[in-house]
């Protein structure tokens, strides 16, 4: 089976962006377990647990990675049987929309020896001092990044430049999207494939990869791709295909990427130069439709105003280092006393109710 994994929050200019809603489709979700509990109660440990025997049973698994520490888990959907697993906890709060019924708590808190924990109460408090201001740090780096990359953006656009990325996005639509005969329109999830955590902007390339052969690389320095995506998205819709929309951590207002897995297609907008796990199907030189006339105008913004975003994206990922570091810290106090075999025995019940 691939390996899929998504962000479903985003460390974002406007603070934490959480698209959590849209965890699984509510037409599909037979049962949801909300997990909740402290630092270092074991809700990533059990999510793995229920993740790995599913793997086991050869069912496709999504794994839902944590936005500030992309080595922890913050979900687990089961498609197939319309099972998802998440933290609740703040800030990627999830509130049930039919409790009992569909979602589940479960407390992990409750796999705490509150006795042996109560002793370090001014330990604990100590380990987080500054912790949100680490994140408010973040923030204000990512907004001053986000306007520096916008106002390139602007002064690069173009009606020509939509013209032209809109005319291909037509041509690529007629060659890769048949459309399904009254058919109602594809439907749309949102997920982030990228992420601004504690190792800077990490992109989840492989997920494209895994689940789609043919994959577009849209060569895009300046970020201009949006248009093209849109219209794009659009066209797969009206073909009558699911979607998967991935924005911009950094925008989440503007598409970033696209994913169609029934048509095993992709959409991947980034510079020409990066790395991609293979080679593409195909290159779409965005870049190259850009006026050369505004590219030689700005040609020294562009070079200082992309030296300037950089380094405030390195600051912001320096200030969610130093945040996971402060909860690393937390969690080593926290979990020599946590009851890792009731953790366990709660992960062997969720598997035995959803029939694994």
């Amino acid at each position: 089976m691939p390996n899929v994994q998504y962000f479903l929050g985003a460390n974002s200019p406007q603070g934490f962006y959480s698209l959590y809603d849209q965890l699984i489709d509510r037409d599909i979700a037979r049962t949801v377990f909300i997990l909740k509990g402290g630092p270092g109660c074991g809700k990533s440990t059990l999510m793995n647990r229920v993740a790995l025997r599913a793997e086991q049973a050869e069912l496709p698994v999504e794994y839902i990675l944590c936005s500030g520490d992309p080595a922890s888990l913050d979900g687990v959907v089961l498609p197939t049987l319309g099972v998802a697993l998440v933290d609740g906890t703040a800030p990627h709060v999830v509130e049930p929309k039919l409790p009992g019924a569909v979602e589940h708590y479960v407390n992990l808190g409750a796999c705490y020896d509150a006795a042996a924990l109560a002793p370090l109460r001014n330990q604990l408090k100590s380990c987080m001092t500054g912790y949100k201001e680490c994140y408010q740090q973040a923030y204000g780096n990512l907004s001053a990044a986000a306007q520096v990359r916008q106002d390139v953006r602007a002064a690069l656009h173009s009606d020509a430049l939509r013209d032209k990325m809109q005319k291909r996005a037509a041509g690529i639509l007629s060659r890769e999207v048949r459309r399904k005969k009254g058919a109602p329109a594809g439907r749309v999830r949102q997920r982030f494939l990228s992420g601004m955590t504690c190792r800077g902007k990490l992109p989840l390339w492989g997920t494209a990869f895994a689940q789609c052969e043919k994959v577009y690389h849209l060569c895009d320095r300046y970020g201009m791709a949006h248009e093209m995506l849109t219209t794009l998205l659009a066209g797969i819709q009206r073909g009558g295909y699911d979607v998967v929309a991935c924005p911009s951590p950094m925008a989440p207002m503007r598409l970033e990427h696209l994913l169609v897995p029934k048509l095993g297609l992709a959409f991947l907008s980034c510079p020409g130069d990066t790395q991609l796990p293979a080679a593409p199907f195909r290159r779409v030189h965005i870049d190259a439709m850009i006026d050369p006339a505004l590219l030689r105008e700005n040609r020294g913004r562009l070079r200082l105003s992309a030296h300037i975003a950089d380094q405030l994206e390195s600051a912001a990922a320096g200030c969610l280092a130093q945040a996971k570091s402060m909860h690393d810290e937390l969690e080593k106090l926290y979990n020599p006393h946590v009851d890792f075999e009731l953790v366990s025995r709660m992960a062997e019940e969720i598997i035995g109710q959803i029939g694994l």
